[in-house]
Order: structure tokens, then sequence, then C-alpha cells
């Protein structure tokens, strides 16, 4: 299991167990952390699960896709560093600690 924290954009921070294989989205869902709707169910076809990946991670999880980074582009308030969609990130092991920031707003 890797421990993912998703902090609120007021700061209230939900430090979640996640199953390596399941997405950080899923992982959110499942969990009633609030501020990620993913509307579309993680296909790729929304950008409703952005969040800011924390500047020590960026590097380290694999890189986005051109799907992704279109769909980022009808994000709220993209960042092109550290934005990034939860649907398109699986749990690893390599995972653990991992901290994402949800924004005040999706669209």
């Amino acid at each position: 299991m890797a421990k993912i924290t998703y902090i609120e954009h007021t700061g209230t921070r939900h430090e979640i167990e996640v199953k390596p294989g399941m997405t950080v989205m899923e992982g959110a869902r499942d969990n009633g952390v609030p501020g990620i709707d993913a509307d579309c169910g993680g296909a790729c076809a929304c950008s409703t699960c952005h969040v800011y990946v924390d500047q020590d991670w960026v590097d380290k999880l694999p890189a986005k896709d051109s799907m992704e980074e279109d769909m980022l582009d009808f994000a709220w308030n993209p960042d092109p560093v550290k934005s990034r969609l939860t649907c398109q990130i699986k749990v690893t092991d390599e995972l653990d600690g991992l901290i994402v920031n949800i924004p005040e707003k999706q669209i």
C-alpha cells in the first residue's frame, strides 16, 4: 500500500492508503475525499480530478501523455508543471508519500 496525502484548498489533509494498481483518483473517490469529482469515471475525458502534485514529486511520476495534456487545458487554473489528472496516475509502492493539492474549483 502507498500512503497518498490529498490536501484540500482549505488545508484539510486526507492521508489514505491506496492499493497498488489503483489510480490516485480511485483512492480519493473510494475514501470520500472532497474536491476530486471524477465525472468521467477515470476515462481521461474531463478534468474534474485535476490536482497539483507536490513539487518534490513532479519528476518522480510518469510523464503526462498527450491525452492528459489536452484535458488539462480544460482544468481550472492549470500549472504547466505541477498539474496532473489523478485518473492518469497509477499507484505503485514507489508512490508511497505522494502529496497532491486539490484546487479550489473543478470545471
